[in-house]
């Protein structure tokens, strides 16, 4: 089914890094949550146009409590993200990918790196103004099947929705669903990084716990469609790409296009460590890399990008820039916010979006 043209043009990004890279977004407004399980979920009445506005989604991208952060989490989780939150809490949504199991349990996974971190760190993501994370990435199991259960316990009692995993298939292929501005919105959260080790451990299946595998094209591209079928925007967040590559893989502009097709109105990713480009692909926009957002790195680049949108058109994208520094996350300011943004939205034309 063609779409119909969108009513406003969307901003260039370029025309962003002319005037403030920072987001100006309106103050936002309530969100109301659906936190049932998938099985017993009833789409909302549709509202009437005159309750809807243009809404913004805030996207970061991987975020860990290591180092320095898991210094402040340990002390004060509502101020752990205090350097970023003032960005994060200003859109109407904000999605990040949480690279770390939640829990003081398990074993560790047979790999080079491996991250955890205490319930608390979901508290931390709620008080930087985090509405919902992915945890469909190389580390979300960090921990194996006792880590994951934590996770998901964790999950329950807070209440802090998480996308990608589940108690089994249908339930990390589900998507988190809320009505925001009077529009439906559901975001799910997929991988296409899973290490050779786990490769047939951590994927969920019909009877076990685990994530949802980007490498399951059509069983992603389902989800999508069924999103699709009852929700008025669809987002779409992977983990994907090859680290430190500024430039998209063959493999990511693959998956995306079938995204897109399924249904997607935004697909963003998250993995490479550096940003990638942004852009449009045919009325939907793909963002593929958005670097990293809360990372033990010692002075990285990286920003947020927040989206206007209105239903399945996307109005505008606006860059923050910021920069972490010894594993801690400030907005850029000034000349150095410019060029940055310039730098990053250079990156469109090795991504071949428009």
């Amino acid at each position: 089914m063609r779409r119909p043209a969108p009513a406003l043009a969307l901003l260039a990004l370029a025309a962003t890094a002319c005037t403030s890279p920072a987001v100006s977004a309106p103050v936002a407004a309530p969100v109301t949550t659906t936190p049932a399980p998938a099985a017993t979920w009833s789409p909302p009445p549709v509202p009437t146009t005159t309750a809807r506005r243009p809404v913004t989604i805030a996207f970061g991208g991987d975020v860990h409590f290591e180092g320095a952060v898991r210094r402040r989490l340990l002390a004060d989780p509502a101020t752990a993200l205090a350097g970023i939150a003032g960005v994060l809490s200003r859109a109407d949504l904000t999605v990040v990918n949480l690279e770390t199991a939640i829990t003081d349990r398990g074993t560790p996974a047979d790999k080079q790196y491996v991250f955890r971190a205490p319930a608390t760190a979901l508290e931390a993501l709620r008080a930087a103004g985090v509405d919902v994370a992915t945890m469909a990435n190389n580390h979300g199991i960090d921990y194996g099947p006792v880590g994951l259960a934590d996770t998901l316990a964790a999950e329950q009692r807070s209440g802090f929705p998480l996308i990608g995993i589940g108690r089994d298939e249908a339930e990390a292929y589900a998507p988190h669903r809320v009505t925001v501005g009077g529009w439906r919105v559901a975001v799910l959260g997929a991988s296409q990084v899973i290490a050779p080790s786990v490769s047939k451990a951590w994927p969920a299946t019909p009877t076990r716990a685990g994530m949802a595998s980007a490498y399951r094209v059509r069983r992603l591209s389902e989800a999508v469609r069924k999103a699709r079928r009852s929700s008025d925007t669809v987002v779409v967040y992977v983990h994907w790409g090859e680290e430190r590559h500024a430039c998209p893989s063959d493999e990511q502009k693959a998956l995306a296009r079938q995204l897109v097709e399924a249904g997607a109105d935004i697909v963003v990713g998250s993995h490479a460590h550096v940003v990638q480009g942004a852009g449009r692909m045919g009325q939907s926009f793909v963002a593929y890399g958005l670097g990293n957002l809360v990372f033990y790195s010692r002075h990285a680049a990286t920003s947020v990008l927040t989206l206007t949108v209105q239903g399945r058109e996307v109005l505008a994208a606006r860059r923050t820039p910021a920069v972490i520094v010894d594993g801690l996350t400030a907005p850029l300011k000034g000349r150095a916010a410019r060029e940055e943004v310039a730098r990053q939205e250079a990156l469109a034309s090795c991504a071949n979006l428009s």
